[in-house]
C-alpha cells in the first residue's frame, strides 16, 4: 500500500472527511489537497466561529464579494468558488446537508485573456515545416511529437515522460498518466500513429547507451533519461519562422489549446474533451466553449450574407 497523504489541519470535521475523500476515492494530488484545505480555512475564518456546515447561501454570496473586494485575482476567486462548491456537494451527497447552498454561486468574472489559439491551417502549416525539415531521427522525432500533441490534446509534461508502452494494442490510444497519477485515454489518430511508426525506425539514434534500453518513447541522453520540456517547446519556436507563424505564439500549450478548441468547433461533447484533457473539473475545461464560440461568431460575421449589414424593418 501507498503512503496515505499528509492532510491539512482543519477544525472543521466535515472539511478534514472531504479532504480524506479527496485522496482516497478521487486520488487527488498532495498540492491540489493542500490547496482545498487552504481555500476551506479562509472561509472558515470569513464566518467567524460558525461551522462550515452552516453556511448559507447569502453567506458564501457574501465571501466572494469579499474576496473582491480584498483584490483577490480572478483566478484565486475562481479557484476557491471550485473548491467550496465541491465541498458543499459533498456534504449533499453524504447526507450531512439537505441542501447545496453553493449552487447558485456566480462564477467570477475572469479578466485574463483566453487562451492563445491556433488555425486549422496554421497547425498544417506547422506538421508541413517539421515534415520539410527532412527524414532524419531529428526531424522524424519532431514531427511524431508534433502530431502527437495535437491529436492527442498531451500536457508537455505528459509528453516528454511518455513510456514505450503507452500505445495501446489498438494502436488508437495513448495510456497517460496525468496529474495526481490519474490514468486516462487519449486519441491518437492515423497520421499521429504514422508519424510515431516512423519515428520508431529512427529511436534508437536517441539511446543514451544503444546496449541499454530506455522505458522512454522519446528517450534522450539527458540526466532525466528523455526528451525535456524545455526542449520540445524550443523545437516547437523553431518552426516558427519556416511556418509563418510568430514563434512567440507557439508552445506545446498552444497545441494543446488548439486540440480542445477544434473538437469543441467539431461539435465534440464537454464531457469528453473534459476526460481526453484529464481535467479534473469541468469549469476548466468550459473556457474552450468561449474560444470556440468567439472564433464561431467572428466567421459569422465575415461570411454569413445577414450578417453584413443589419436588416431593414419594413414600416406601415
Amino acid at each position: 500500500m501507498g503512503r496515505r497523504p499528509v492532510l491539512p489541519a482543519l477544525a472543521d470535521p466535515h472539511a478534514e472527511a472531504f479532504l480524506e475523500m479527496m485522496a482516497a476515492s478521487r486520488g487527488a494530488a498532495r498540492a491540489t489537497i493542500a490547496s482545498y484545505g487552504n481555500d476551506l480555512a479562509h472561509l472558515a475564518a470569513h464566518l467567524r466561529g460558525r461551522g462550515l456546515a452552516e453556511a448559507s447561501e447569502h453567506d458564501l454570496g457574501d465571501y466572494m464579494r469579499a474576496l473582491s473586494r480584498a483584490g483577490a485575482s480572478p483566478a484565486t476567486a475562481a479557484r476557491r468558488r471550485s473548491a467550496i462548491r465541491q465541498f458543499y456537494r459533498f456534504l449533499l451527497e453524504e447526507g450531512r446537508r439537505g441542501d447545496d447552498p453553493s449552487a447558485r454561486l456566480d462564477a467570477p468574472r475572469r479578466g485574463r485573456a483566453l487562451p492563445k489559439l491556433l488555425s486549422r491551417a496554421e497547425v498544417e502549416a506547422l506538421v508541413a515545416a517539421a515534415r520539410a525539415r527532412g527524414d532524419g531521427p531529428a526531424a522524424r522525432r519532431l514531427a511524431a511529437m508534433l502530431e502527437v500533441l495535437y491529436a492527442s490534446g498531451l500536457r508537455v509534461s505528459e509528453l516528454a515522460a511518455l513510456p514505450l508502452g503507452a500505445i495501446d494494442r489498438s494502436g488508437r490510444f495513448l495510456r497517460v498518466r496525468g496529474k495526481g497519477g490519474k490514468e486516462r485515454l487519449a486519441p491518437l489518430g492515423e497520421a499521429a500513429a504514422a508519424a510515431i511508426a516512423a519515428y520508431m525506425e529512427l529511436r534508437a539514434s536517441f539511446l543514451p547507451d544503444p546496449d541499454r534500453p530506455s522505458r522512454f518513447l522519446f528517450p534522450s541522453r539527458g540526466a532525466a533519461g528523455h526528451v525535456t520540456t524545455a526542449r520540445i517547446a524550443q523545437m516547437l519556436k523553431e518552426l516558427g519562422a519556416p511556418a509563418g507563424i510568430d514563434p512567440r505564439r507557439l508552445s506545446p500549450h498552444v497545441l494543446r489549446h488548439a486540440f480542445a478548441t477544434h473538437l469543441l468547433e467539431g461539435g465534440a461533447d464537454l464531457r469528453a474533451v473534459q476526460q481526453m484533457l484529464g481535467h479534473a473539473d469541468i469549469s476548466t475545461t468550459q473556457v474552450y466553449t468561449h474560444v470556440a464560440g468567439e472564433r464561431l461568431r467572428r466567421v459569422v460575421e465575415a461570411h454569413h450574407p445577414l450578417a453584413a449589414k443589419p436588416r431593414v424593418s419594413r414600416g406601415k
